[in-house]
């Protein structure tokens, strides 16, 4: 792993002591004033990162708005090509930039390639998206008037992602946010900023060589105080927010409280309902990789299955037996299936959450324990969990891979139950029956933002808007017009006659 770790670190141009602020320039390093990161994999060390100091967070401020004033300027399609180079960079660096996810985030080695391709992907997505940055034309009621609406960049926005997906959710907002002509400041998470400096070497590399060396700058912070400043700060029109929902509260608050913009992609309690008439083949498969994959730590993972009575047992027997032959281990390895946990915030979490529900009446149907791993004690076995619906602890969010099974007696009954909880980000539903699949899409259906049929809860194409409901915040990111969050419309009426007719037939003489 070691060599692993070097090769990487070569590849990528990090070091093992790296400045966590970018203002178009790197900052100097601060001894004393360090963030220290681990693997969870093996809990070696693998960089000290610089912290961001107060001047820093006003050299970058400064930076991305003067980059702004140019940046916003560059016609649209000219800022996709910009894009279109960084993903070019970045699919050359696919396979260390998937190196570092995994030994950062402990990732299997296909999910850390997997998010590298989703950046990938999303780049390709704003290139697009640069040519078509429509506004509508409107007859006006007024004679020689003509009326059109038009779309303009915000500012210089800032984006507070989380751990679990360190790359993604960044260009989630970064590649699109840029092609509206924004500059971006990215706050990552204190447990992945190794990810974070990899990523804004690439892009910012490519953006200096056309004279935009701010348009992507980073701070780095070991808690919430840079988040909160950036919450706070009227200086900045847009801030996207991706963590927990007590998170996203305190951040949309903030925003609110200056009549800010904010887009927020929080917690999520999903479930996966599935009826009698199911495929339970494919059924079994869905739940398996959403429950288990990336240990739980997605906020699409499925968190609740949902069995008809009349195929509960003969599931939980395939997917008892489908969750033995699950391999935890080195996600680095090849036939590994799940890796670790991130930290041991996240074990006692698991192991609380484990405890409440038994003292709430769950049955423990498989796992549920810490694993006595030789690499670190961050391993645990994914865990499924007989409940019932009034079990309080069936209505939060664990990040971790535990599965909470209800009997349900029809899809009504389904509905009802999945609908019940306060989150509101994906859902699923197994049937062959045109009928329950349209009911399930209707609005009398599921509540979430995501709502599949015949597939899993957890995994998003590039495309769709992703985003939830209720807790789970209201922001929509990567969707058809998902651009339009990061810029405001003006209305614009052109008057070319001679005369000052006035709307809505109103006299001023």
């Amino acid at each position: 792993m070691q060599k692993l770790i070097e090769q990487t670190f070569k590849e990528l141009h990090i070091s093992e002591v790296e400045s966590g602020s970018y203002s178009g320039t790197w900052g100097i390093q601060n001894k004393a004033n360090t963030l220290k990161t681990y693997s969870p994999i093996n809990s070696v060390e693998l960089a000290q990162v610089g912290v961001s100091t107060i001047q820093d967070y006003e050299n970058i401020l400064k930076a991305s708005q003067d980059c702004f004033k140019l940046w916003s300027k560059y016609p649209s399609p000219k800022r996709g090509e910009i894009i279109r180079q960084i993903a070019h960079e970045i699919r050359r660096l696919k396979e260390p930039l998937g190196n570092l996810i995994s030994l950062e985030v402990g990732k299997i080695k296909s999910e850390g390639l997997g998010e590298i391709q989703e950046v990938i992907d999303i780049a390709d997505f704003a290139v697009g998206l640069s040519r078509q940055l429509y506004g509508k034309t409107m007859h006006s009621e007024r004679p020689n008037h003509r009326m059109y609406e038009q779309w303009h960049p915000l500012g210089s926005i800032g984006v507070i992602s989380a751990f679990n997906f360190p790359a993604a959710v960044w260009a989630w907002n970064a590649m699109i946010a840029a092609v509206c002509g924004n500059t971006v400041i990215w706050k990552p998470s204190e447990l992945t900023p190794l990810v974070a400096i990899a990523l804004t070497k690439i892009a910012s590399q490519v953006a200096s060589s056309h004279g935009f060396p701010a348009l992507f700058t980073l701070l780095t912070g070991d808690g919430p105080e840079i988040g909160i400043k950036l919450a706070a700060d009227t200086r900045l029109p847009l801030i996207s927010a991706t963590g927990s929902c007590h998170m996203g509260r305190s951040v949309g608050q903030s925003v609110a409280a200056r009549f800010g913009r904010s887009l927020l992609e929080l917690g999520g309690n999903n479930a996966l309902i599935v009826l009698e008439d199911a495929d339970l083949e494919l059924a079994t498969r869905a739940v398996a990789f959403g429950a288990v994959g990336t240990a739980g730590q997605r906020c699409t993972t499925t968190r609740r299955l949902l069995l008809h009575k009349n195929i509960r047992d003969k599931f939980l027997t395939k997917l008892i037996n489908s969750y033995s032959q699950i391999k935890i281990g080195n996600p680095l390895e090849s036939g590994i299936l799940m890796g670790p946990l991130i930290s041991m915030k996240s074990v006692d979490s698991y192991k609380n959450a484990i405890n409440t529900a038994k003292t709430q009446g769950g049955k423990i149907l498989f796992g549920g324990n810490v694993l006595e791993h030789k690499l670190s004690s961050l391993y645990v076995e994914p865990c499924i969990i007989l409940a019932n619906s009034k079990m309080e602890i069936v209505k939060e969010e664990t990040f971790a891979p535990i599965l909470y099974v209800l009997e349900i007696n029809s899809l009504d009954d389904a509905i009802n139950i999945q609908n019940s909880v306060p989150q509101g980000l994906s859902s699923s539903l197994f049937t062959t029956s045109i009928k329950s699949a349209e009911l399930f899409l209707s609005s009398r259906g599921s509540d979430c933002g995501i709502a599949n049929i015949n597939i899993g809860t957890s995994g998003a194409e590039i495309g769709g808007a992703f985003g939830g409901e209720k807790e789970t915040g209201g922001g929509i990111e990567a969707g058809s017009d998902s651009w339009k969050a990061y810029m405001r419309r003006q209305t614009n009426t052109i008057n070319w006659s001679d005369e000052l007719p006035l709307a809505q037939g109103i006299e001023f003489n």
